[in-house]
């Protein structure tokens, strides 16, 4: 830089390029366009709006034919104006209108942002349908993969705010409903510990641990794990839980199908009138009806979490819903037993052999995952018989599920109900009385 080209102690260095100094002194415009001034800058005077266009005119045919398009959002911008200016001078036109609108809701309903319910079942059909496992899951097995992935999927999409959400168990036991308070993670950690017992019978590790010892009861297990866990739980819980369901299903699947007669212990009831270990009774499901068990826990407890987070939750796949429906119709004639034995129902009215025919109870489910069941009344071990059907009970299916998870009290079923009317609420309160905390 040269003496003549310094600035003096009292001027500003030009700090502008040259380029640009070039381009201004020739007489051509910068490179770089200056902003523009703003007309309220100026104190000009802002320019008038344009006119608005000339409203259409048309007659009463013409209008009336286009009510149509306009339900449909088909009409231009000009024709909605005149159409809607034309409803409020003319009832019938606006009457029609409103049928038609109407007529298009029903067209195009209003569409959930969830996903169908069945979406993951259809596609696994479709690419089971083209390439067949190498390692299929057993029949018996799937209600239990589905629902324990719908429960995944509810987990994935609440906040952790949400894991400490209040959620009351509620179960029947013996003449009453029973409760019992926790949170969306509690929730999680009865079912890891319930599963555990499945995953006892198969060899796995117990998620309780090895220095835990509780009877094998849903109930003690549950209240072991959560004094023996994190209290409260957290959503941690979530990850222990969804590799066991995962560990469950691999393990039966490479069993194969053969190991659904396994059995998977329930813990112990006492024998009435016995006293001592010795007196009780062991309470064991097949490994195949267990699993059905689990898949029905599953649904139910996740129905418990989508309110206390108030999110929807659908029911099961209608073949799903049968098999819960059908185990819990298989267990009715032991429970009756078992609450005559501890005399909470009435006596048999006659003894019968051992697969002989005996009175009978038609337990009729509708809706999703129905049937008949002929329940027999005067011996678990007889057998169902029309000719012997004193009574007659139907059911919604969903309405017959809430009430074997005790969320429904026998009173409050409804329920479609002729015939024996001592028969009819044995059956009732027996049913109620297969849930469980």
């Amino acid at each position: 830089m040269t003496g003549t080209d310094r600035p003096g102690p009292h001027e500003e260095p030009d700090r502008r390029d040259h380029t640009d100094r070039a381009d201004h002194t020739d007489g051509r415009a910068p490179r770089i366009p200056l902003p523009r001034a703003s007309v309220e800058d100026t104190g000009q005077t802002l320019p008038d709006p344009p006119p608005a266009p000339e409203p259409l005119v048309l007659e009463h045919r013409v209008l009336k034919s286009l009510l149509g398009a306009w339900a449909l959002a088909a009409c231009s911008a000009e024709e909605a104006t005149a159409v809607e200016e034309h409803l409020g001078d003319c009832g019938p036109c606006a009457e029609e209108a409103l049928r038609l609108r109407d007529a298009v809701g029903l067209l195009h309903p209003e569409e959930s942002l969830d996903l169908d319910p069945g979406l993951r079942t259809r596609v696994l059909e479709s690419c089971l349908g083209r390439r067949p496992p190498r390692i299929p899951v057993p029949e018996w097995a799937v209600p239990y993969d589905a629902e324990t992935a719908r429960l995944d999927a509810l987990l994935q999409d609440i906040g952790d705010a949400e894991w400490h959400a209040p959620v009351r168990l509620r179960w029947f036991d013996d003449e009453g409903p029973v409760s019992r308070k926790t949170t969306v993670a509690g929730v999680i950690s009865h079912l890891l510990a319930v599963d555990g017992m499945v995953g006892l019978a198969l060899g796995l590790d117990d998620p309780l641990g090895p220095e835990v010892r509780v009877p094998r009861d849903p109930s003690h297990r549950t209240e072991a794990y959560w004094r023996a866990s994190h209290f409260p739980p957290t959503r941690a819980v979530r990850t222990p839980w969804r590799e066991q369901t995962h560990e469950l299903i691999r393990t039966v699947s490479f069993a194969g199908g053969g190991s659904g007669r396994l059995p998977v212990p329930y813990g112990t009831v006492p024998v009435p009138g016995g006293t001592g270990p010795e007196q009780e009774q062991a309470i064991e499901l097949p490994l195949r009806d267990s699993m059905v068990d689990r898949a029905f826990e599953c649904w139910i407890h996740a129905g418990d979490i989508a309110d206390a987070v108030d999110y929807p939750y659908a029911p099961p796949a209608p073949r799903h819903l049968h098999r819960m429906i059908d185990l819990a119709a298989r267990l009715l004639p032991g429970t009756l037993a078992e609450r005559r034995r501890s005399g909470l129902a009435t006596p048999p009215r006659r003894l019968v052999a051992a697969g002989a025919p005996g009175r009978s109870l038609r337990l009729e489910i509708e809706g999703l995952g129905g049937g008949e069941w002929l329940i027999p009344l005067d011996s678990p071990a007889a057998t169902g018989s029309r000719e012997h059907e004193v009574a007659h009970v139907a059911l919604d299916g969903v309405e017959f599920c809430r009430l074997a998870a005790g969320h429904v009290s026998p009173e409050e079923a409804a329920a479609g109900q002729d015939g024996d009317r001592e028969a009819i609420r044995d059956v009732l309160f027996a049913a109620a009385s297969l849930s469980r905390m």
